[in-house]
């Protein structure tokens, strides 16, 4: 009933808007032409991401942008298949007659808008080491969000099977990366090695990619990088749009249906999106695993304004997973078996329901985002509601049950550009309560509070920009004291941190074709309750964990620098960057073991290191001709722990992808290809031994064919794709299931990553009125 009042309260407060910041109409009318020929573009779309208008130019090329405000400069940007991407930052005051003149091209367009960053721009003027991934990239196979992701140089995952997956960014994951949804910093159990990500796969159109710290825009936490998922841009007027998209995947069985509507009426916005997935365990080159099946059901909404004020959308989510778990048990054969030692049958492994153990994850999220137009600027304010709940199931009732609240604010004025001078301040708070409600306990129940403020200024010549910004963070922790069976379990503990970071960063632009950027500052992440005070078993890693209430927060100094290249055949990046971080946290054993419940535990304790962590990315394409698309990605990240004078335990591997692609025009069809990958990744012999174990390198084979074809004006997008097409065994350097990891008391015993998946998709996206 409360999360129903709370969503009537912020409906009622989205109408109101409309009459409290009511402003004069204005519409922009203009063309696309294409800049060699001079002939108009039917169908190109043209979006400002600051105020979320949309428009799709007519038979002629022409397009109307409605409801616009009377003032103010914003970067529009125009997408169409085969050309360039144009930006252009228009002042609404005198914009009229627009034209935009794209430039064919056979090689994918870096000159993509980052909005991810305080302030959006083309990413030649966006110093923050960036990538992108569209939607095409995210409708190709993968397991879930993050999965989808780790094409990205310098993006990895810790993996606990297909259905859990945690982001890496150069070394770096757990509270180290913030995930933004909907404006909104996810908040979850982010600190577990076994939680992944709460968010559909399907609800996102783009997703951002900021390599290297951002405690300057986000604060607390974002020491490794930031993932920003991007909705589905607003219908243009007067049209409902939507999309259905289905997926097979043999391996596991994995049904995959996502569908979605999208809708504008004279300004008023809506969306609302569906998706199930279901699998049954997954299958090794040697065999299934058992009840590593999952199902996950997701429920998402948005109504909103877009008008001559700015626009005020709510967005409402909920997403529900179930994920089945196996505690290792051995025959004398070594082969798994029950508990109870009979063995596996097919029918079991193909079961699609879930035994015991497993996990019953639920995230419910309400976030409203405005963006007012005020004097001389704008006023973002994002305020967000979230509630996450992890049941671990030995059986009907939860044994560890985490039930965690969190609110957040986050406002941001932004004046207008003057003079080359676009400044920006902002301030956030975050406020989470999280209570234990099961039998067994791990982490303490904590409130935690935080509170930021930043200045930024960002100044824009004809070739270079610089920025410079400074924040200041406060964060407090409170733990609760729990007694069980009259024996103090966690004891209390209250701490308080603050901190000023500070960022420097600056492009230049060459020529049209040759770009630099570079990056400097500092960021901080303060301890998070699991580490100040953890007291019990972690079922997910098979270790008991202890928490340090006195821990410091963790400070990190950072460089990176890049160099682009962005030619008619060929497209080029290399990066390098350097990470020192000041009292790193982690957990560690020394020998130390403890019995709980009967069974025998190493004890991790956390304390606290330097570490040093650098590295460099790369990327290479190639378009010869055409029709011939070669792209090569390279990524690798070097960690030291200084003070111990040893390497920093679960550190991705050097990775180096290659993919060709024949992209032929044939009749009747569009966007036709057929693709052949490799993805090696390196032998990860940096390791400290007395965490983990090394991993052999290993390469896999990929494939992939797909088309667009019309039926009368429906155009419907099939593919098949095949990874580990070669059946590959193979352990990954993070997975969770490698040797070493998987079982505390066998460290010979693992479980292989993923053998061959063949995936069949089907992509139809429809206008339902137009």
């Amino acid at each position: 009933m409360k999360k129903l009042q709370l969503i009537g309260l912020v409906i009622l407060y989205t109408l109101l808007s409309s009459t409290v910041f009511a402003a004069a109409l204005k519409n922009i009318k203009g063309k696309v032409i294409d800049a060699s020929t001079k002939q108009t573009l039917p169908g190109a779309t043209i979006f400002i991401p600051d105020l979320k208008v949309s428009a799709v130019t007519n038979n002629d090329g022409e397009f109307t942008l409605n409801n616009l405000p009377s003032k103010g400069s914003y970067l529009i940007e125009v997408h169409y298949v085969g050309y360039k991407t144009a930006t252009q930052v228009v002042n609404f005051a005198s914009a009229d007659g627009l034209e935009f003149s794209l430039q064919p091209t056979a090689i994918e367009t870096k000159e993509i808008v980052i909005t991810g960053s305080l302030i959006s721009s083309t990413s030649k003027r966006n110093s923050a080491s960036s990538a992108v991934i569209g939607k095409d990239q995210l409708l190709q196979p993968s397991t879930n969000l993050i999965d989808a992701l780790t094409k990205i140089p310098g993006v990895s995952q810790i993996t606990t099977g297909p259905s859990i997956s945690k982001p890496v960014i150069r070394g770096l994951g757990y509270n180290r990366i913030v995930t933004l949804d909907d404006g909104i910093k996810q908040q979850g159990q982010q600190w577990g090695d076994e939680h992944g990500i709460e968010i559909d796969q399907f609800k996102s159109d783009r997703v951002e990619v900021l390599r290297g710290a951002a405690s300057l825009m986000y604060g607390s936490d974002a020491l490794g990088g930031v993932i920003n998922l991007l909705e589905p841009s607003t219908a243009p007027e007067g049209q409902i749009k939507g999309e259905f998209i289905t997926n097979y995947s043999t391996n596991n069985g994995l049904t995959a249906n996502s569908l979605m509507l999208n809708g504008n009426e004279n300004g008023f916005v809506w969306r609302a999106r569906g998706t199930y997935k279901n699998a049954y365990s997954f299958k090794t080159p040697t065999g299934y695993f058992p009840n590593s099946g999952f199902n996950e059901t997701d429920l998402s909404g948005m109504v909103g304004l877009n008008k001559s004020w700015g626009y005020t959308h709510l967005n409402v989510s909920n997403f529900h997973n179930n994920i089945g778990f196996y505690e290792p048990t051995l025959d004398d054969n070594g082969n798994f078996v029950k508990e109870d030692g009979s063995a596996f049958t097919n029918d079991d492994y193909k079961n699609r329901t879930l035994e015991y153990p497993r996990q019953d994850i639920r995230h419910f999220k309400i976030a409203l985002n405005n963006n007012f137009i005020i004097g001389n600027g704008n006023l973002k304010a994002d305020f967000g509601y979230q509630q996450n709940q992890r049941r671990e199931l030995d059986g009907p009732d939860p044994a560890l049950f985490f039930d965690l609240k969190t609110y957040n604010a986050d406002l941001k004025y932004y004046i207008h550009e003057t003079n080359g001078w676009q400044p920006v301040f902002g301030v956030s708070v975050d406020d989470a309560h999280s209570q234990n409600k099961g039998t067994e306990f791990l982490i303490p129940a904590y409130d935690t509070f935080g509170l930021g403020a930043f200045a930024y200024a960002k100044k824009n010549w004809e070739n270079s920009t610089f920025s410079i910004g400074a924040r200041y963070d406060f964060r407090k922790n409170n733990g609760k004291q729990l007694f069980d069976d009259g024996e103090e379990l966690f004891a209390p503990f209250k701490n308080k941190f603050s901190n000023v970071s500070g960022a420097l960063g600056f492009t230049h632009q060459f020529n049209d074709e040759l770009n630099f950027k570079a990056n400097a500052g500092s960021a901080f992440r303060a301890p998070n309750p699991a580490e100040l005070g953890s007291n019990g078993v972690h079922e997910g890693t098979f270790r008991y964990e202890i928490g340090n209430s006195g821990l410091s927060p963790e400070r990190s100094y950072q460089i990176d620098a890049a160099l682009e290249y962005e030619g008619k055949i060929v497209s080029a990046s290399a990066s390098i960057y350097n990470n020192y971080i000041h009292n790193y946290i982690y957990a560690s054993n020394n020998g130390e073991q403890r019995v709980a419940d009967g069974t025998l535990y190493d004890v991790y304790r956390y304390g606290q290191v330097n570490a040093n962590l650098y590295g460099a990315e790369a990327s290479l394409t190639i378009h010869p001709v055409p029709f011939i698309h070669f792209e090569n990605t390279f990524g690798y990240v070097h960690a030291q722990n200084n003070t111990l004078n040893r390497p920093l335990s679960f550190i991705p591997a050097g990775t180096l992808r290659n993919e060709l692609r024949f992209e032929p025009k044939l009749k009747g069809t569009n966007d036709a290809y057929l693709s052949v990958g490799i993805n090696s990744a390196f032998k990860q012999t940096r390791v400290d031994d007395v965490f983990e174990t090394p991993t052999s390198g290993y390469t896999l084979l990929n494939a992939g064919i797909g088309a667009t074809f019309n039926l009368g004006k429906q155009p419907i997008k099939l593919s098949v794709s095949a990874n580990n097409l070669l059946d590959q065994k193979y352990y990954d350097a993070l997975s969770r299931f490698k040797p070493g990891r998987f079982d505390q008391e066998n460290p010979d015993l693992g479980v292989y990553n993923t053998g061959r998946n063949i995936t069949f998709g089907l992509y139809v996206p429809f206008t339902l009125v137009k």
